[in-house]
C-alpha cells in the first residue's frame, strides 16, 4: 500500500475489503473465499445509463415507489431513469435502487447533498453506482460489497460507509489521503477522473450563491423538523406507555382494595348473622323455660 493508500479503494479487492486497514493477506470468512473466485457482470438493465451520472440509493423503505424517489433527487437536477430493485418472485422491493442524472455535475452534487436524507421515514445510503465504474467490483449477494452489519460477522471496508483505518505501520507524514474518488484501473482514467472532480467542486463552488445557501439552509430546517417530529413521536410514545404502566398498575391497586373491602363486609356481615343467630337462640330457650314454668305452676 505505502504512499498509494487511501481510505476509499480504487481498486475493489475482496481480500482487502475484508478486513479494516486492507492489509489482511488470507480471506477470513467464507464470503471473502466466495468474492475471490466470484465472476460478476453487470445487469442488462444497467448496461444502457452511463456509469457517471448513475447513484447507488440504499436503506430504502420496503413502502418506497421510483415516484418517491423523483421527488426526493429531481431537486439535484434533470432525472433520465429511476428504479427500485425488486425480487423477481414476489415483487417486493430489495429496499436499494438508482438513479440516473442527465448530466455527472447533478449527479456529483446529489452524491454530496442527498446523502443521508430522510425519506419514507429511513435515512438514505447514496454513494456511486460501482458494478461498472469501479474495476473488480463484487456485490455482497456474492460475497463483496462495502459495509455490512456487525451482526452477520461480514463486514466490507474501504467504501464510504465504512473507509479503511490507517495501518499501524504507516508512520510517515503524508500517508493517510483519504479522497472522495472511484478509483479506475489504469493513470488515463485515473486523471481524468481527477479532473472531473475538480470541476464538479468548481460547479459546486459556483453553487454557493445566496440563494443556494437559502435552498440548503431550509432543506437543513426541514431536515432538523422531521427528525424533531419522529423524536417527539417516540417520546410520546413512551409518555402513553408509561402512563397506561401507570393506569394499570393503580386500577389493580383500586380492584385489591375493593376485593379487601368486599372480604371484610362480607366477615362482618357473616359475624353479625351469627350474633343474631344466637341471640334469637337464646330467646327461644328462654321463652320455652317461661312456659314449662307455667305448665309447672298450673299443675
Amino acid at each position: 500500500m505505502g504512499d498509494e493508500w487511501t481510505a476509499i479503494a480504487k481498486v475493489y479487492d475482496p481480500l482487502k475489503a475484508g478486513s479494516i486497514d486492507g492489509t489482511d493477506d488470507r480471506p477470513h470468512d467464507r464470503g471473502v473465499q466466495r468474492a475471490m473466485l466470484a465472476k460478476y457482470k453487470p445487469r442488462k438493465a444497467q448496461l444502457d445509463g452511463d456509469p457517471d451520472c448513475t447513484l447507488f440509493v440504499s436503506r430504502l423503505n420496503p413502502d418506497t415507489d421510483e415516484r418517491s424517489l423523483l421527488k426526493a433527487f429531481q431537486k439535484y437536477g434533470d432525472i433520465v431513469t429511476v428504479t427500485v430493485v425488486r425480487d423477481i418472485v414476489t415483487g417486493f422491493s430489495k429496499c436499494y435502487g438508482f438513479v440516473e442524472f442527465k448530466k455527472e455535475k447533478s449527479a456529483i452534487r446529489a452524491r454530496q447533498d442527498a446523502h443521508e436524507d430522510v425519506v419514507d421515514e429511513r435515512v438514505l445510503f447514496v454513494d456511486w453506482e460501482f458494478s461498472r465504474s469501479l474495476p473488480g467490483w463484487v456485490p455482497r449477494r456474492l460475497g463483496g460489497g462495502f459495509g455490512g452489519q456487525k451482526e452477520s460477522g461480514q463486514l466490507r471496508f474501504g467504501g464510504r460507509d465504512r473507509p479503511f483505518k490507517k495501518p499501524i505501520n504507516l508512520h510517515h507524514k503524508g500517508s493517510y489521503q483519504p479522497r472522495d474518488v472511484r478509483g479506475y484501473a489504469d493513470n488515463e482514467d485515473r486523471h481524468r477522473h481527477r479532473d472531473r472532480y475538480d470541476e464538479g467542486r468548481r460547479d459546486k463552488d459556483r453553487y454557493q450563491s445566496r440563494d443556494r445557501d437559502k435552498d440548503r439552509e431550509r432543506d437543513s430546517r426541514d431536515k432538523e423538523r422531521e427528525r424533531d417530529t419522529y423524536r417527539d413521536r417516540d417520546r410520546d410514545r413512551d409518555k402513553d406507555r408509561e402512563r397506561d404502566t401507570y393506569r394499570d398498575r393503580d386500577r389493580d391497586r383500586d380492584k385489591d382494595r375493593d376485593r379487601d373491602r368486599d372480604k371484610d363486609r362480607d366477615r362482618y356481615r357473616d359475624r353479625d348473622r351469627v350474633k343474631e343467630w344466637i341471640k334469637n337462640e337464646k330467646d327461644e330457650d328462654r321463652e320455652k323455660d317461661e312456659r314449662r314454668k307455667d305448665r309447672g305452676g298450673r299443675y
